[in-house]
Formats: structure tokens, sequence, C-alpha cells
């Protein structure tokens, strides 16, 4: 194999400092967490003070001030290999997302109320973009924000929101423009948990990822300060945009690290796996198997290790994020239903990474923007790059 040559000795040294805290404060725990369907919050706290989460948050306000993609990355690929991502997933959003928009947008108050929290692992954020009626298409949002002097009334729904349960606060995506079109109009408020109209409903049951708390939110009449705007006035949407590729590549990125865990637990598996009076990873349909997939993994890692370089640059595209999502999503199912099959009635068994990852990476190709909208937004990039009539 070729050697892969994108960590160095500070992003070594920091894969064993997760890889510890993940075998004593999160493995011990997963099946009882999956069982309840939500990580106790006194992880959320341990994570912290192990500096596994808080990394990459300003160091005035706690952080690490840690700015290279590349850690993330570690992260997550050592919670692949013990197939945790259920009790890690939150993460993604109040480590990642939501402080990306608070640094980003966040006027200087509410960058002091929120991310020395956040740092902390005292308070857990989410975002709410999704809605009953607008899913990977946000223009068509129904949440509205109207002004009444200084304070904004938000009335509306969100669904699948990740943390819904557990958030100390959420960044809400509203319509502040009803005569905008399209994506125009659009604004992003901070409503708190205890804010009176703000609901937080059902925890969803979903096909995969049980420990993870994904739940609907309602807001009837939710009255916030106008200091609770986050960003720009109708700018919101552009805002979402400019984020989404940092978005895009922790689903692409966990995609490789998911890929290549389940090809390796495969491996194992077949090799070990005796049949007529071999094994079964002896049988040449199994290598050509195996092979087709670990050369697909490895292009995948190029492409996806090219792209973090660039993140940490400021040169990933939302067009290059989006490939990297769609072929790292779409990746990692397909090796993980093949690897299934390749483990036989044992891939069934839960008790096996192999079955647990099955359940939980078939949200990878519909988060963070459906494969298909994926394929949208690169087609329509490739269509402006090549029309004669443009």
């Amino acid at each position: 194999m070729v050697t892969r040559n994108l960590y160095e000795e500070d992003h070594e040294d920091f894969r064993r400092t997760v890889a510890a805290f993940y075998d004593k404060e999160v493995v011990p725990h997963q099946d009882r967490w999956e069982e309840q369907g939500v990580v106790d919050r006194s992880m959320w706290k341990a994570a912290a003070e192990a500096g596994v989460i808080g990394f990459s948050l300003p160091e005035q306000y706690g952080g690490g001030g840690v700015t290279d993609y590349r850690f993330e990355m570690v992260r997550g690929e050592e919670s692949a290999h013990r197939g945790i991502q259920s009790s890690i997933s939150g993460w993604g959003v109040s480590d990642g997302i939501v402080p990306g928009y608070l640094t980003g947008f966040g006027s200087e108050h509410l960058q002091e109320k929120y991310l020395p929290g956040l740092a902390a692992g005292d308070l857990i954020g989410a975002i709410a973009m999704t809605e009953p009626e607008a899913g990977s298409d946000l223009q068509n949002i129904r949440t509205k924000a109207v002004k009444d002097g200084d304070d904004w009334v938000i009335d509306g729904a969100k669904t699948f929101i990740t943390n819904g349960q557990t958030c100390d606060f959420v960044i809400v995506v509203a319509k502040t423009d009803p005569d905008a079109r399209g994506s125009r109009g659009t604004s992003l408020f901070i409503i708190d948990d205890g804010t009176p109209g703000f609901t937080k409903g059902r925890k969803l049951d979903k096909v995969g990822l049980a420990a993870q708390d994904t739940s609907e939110l309602s807001f009837e009449s939710v009255r916030v300060p106008g200091t609770q705007l986050l960003g720009e006035l109708n700018n919101g949407f552009i805002h979402l945009m400019t984020n989404l590729p940092y978005e895009r590549m922790g689903i692409a990125s966990g995609g490789l690290a998911g890929a290549r865990a389940a090809f390796h637990w495969t491996a194992d598996y077949v090799f070990s796996r005796q049949a007529y009076g071999a094994t079964i990873g002896d049988l040449q349909a199994t290598q050509f198997e195996l092979a087709e997939l670990e050369a697909r993994i490895d292009m995948l890692e190029a492409y996806v290790d090219r792209c973090a370089l660039a993140l940490n640059a400021g040169t990933l595209t939302a067009i290059d994020a989006s490939k990297a999502k769609m072929l790292g999503a779409d990746l990692q199912i397909d090796v993980v239903t093949r690897g299934l099959q390749l483990h036989g009635g044992y891939g069934y068994i839960l008790e096996y990474p192999i079955a647990r990852a099955f359940r939980d990476s078939r949200i990878q190709s519909i988060y963070g923007g459906t494969s298909e909208v994926m394929k949208h937004i690169i087609g329509k990039d490739i269509r402006s790059r090549y029309r004669q009539d443009r």
C-alpha cells in the first residue's frame, strides 16, 4: 500500500489520547447509552477535560485554538475503529458546526455567552435547519421571525435535530423577510433551552445511531432579544452555505474512516472463518471482492486527504466538499453492506461491529444533504462550465 503522509507527530500523539479516552469513557458504556437513547452528559465534561473536545475553539474562551482539521479526522478514525459513532456523533454538531457559526458570525456578546461553556463541556449546542416540509432544500423553510420592538418573535417547527433533547441552546434558521424570494431573507437566531414557547418534542426512534439524541423542536411565539441574532440580518442562507463545506467534510472523512474500519473487520473475519477445507478468504471470489473494495477505499482516501488540506488552507470549495461527501457516504454504505454479506449469518448479529455499522452508516447518504442533492450541486457546476450558451 502507498504510505499515507497526511499526519504528523502531533496528530499521532493526539490519536493516543483519543484512543485512551474512548477505551475508558465510551466503549464500556456504549450498550447502555444505546438502550437509553442518549449519552450521559458527564461524558461531554470528561471529553473536554481530556482535551478530546473543545480543542478547536479559541483559546480566549477556554479552547485549544487548534484549527487543523486533521485532528478531527483522527478523532473520527478512532471512533470508527471501535464502532462507537452512535455515542460521539453529537460532537460533530456541538463541538464542530455550532462553534463554527459562533466564531465565524457571532457577536462578541454571543461568543462570550456560549463558547466557554462549549469548550468546558458544560453546554451542548444544536442547529435547527430541517423542517417537516423542508429537508435538503432550505429555501422552503416556513419558520418565521417577526420583529417586535427590540425583540424577535419566532414561530415554526424543526425536525431531525441532533442533540435536540439535550441541547442547552439551538441555532434556528428562520425567515425574516417574507417577501424575499428563494434563499434570501433568512436569518439565524440562538434560542436558549427554557425560553417560553420553545418546546422539545419527540425523541425520534431511528434506524441507527441509537445513542444519538435526535428530536423534533417547536417554537410558538418564542420571544428573543435582538442580541440573539447570529450574523447579519437576512443573510442566514449565505452563512449556512459558508459553513457547509466543513459539515460535509465531516461526513466525507467519517465515511472514509467507516469504510476502512468495515474493511478491516471483514478481512480479519474471512481469513479466520473456515469453510470447504480452507478459509473464506482463500476463495478467489472473496479475494476479488476485497481487492475492489480496498482499491476504492485507497482512492477515496487520496481525495479526502487532499480536501482536508484544502479545508485547512481555506480553499476547499462547496463543489469539492459535495464530491467528497457523496463519495465518502456512498462508499461507506457499499463497503459495510458487502462486508456484512461476507460475514454471513454473523454479520446480522449486533455483537459484531459490522452489524452495528450496517445500521448506523445508512444515514451517511441522507444527512448533510442527500447524495442526490450532492449530484445536483455538482451537476449544476459542470453545466455552468460546459454549456456553450452560458
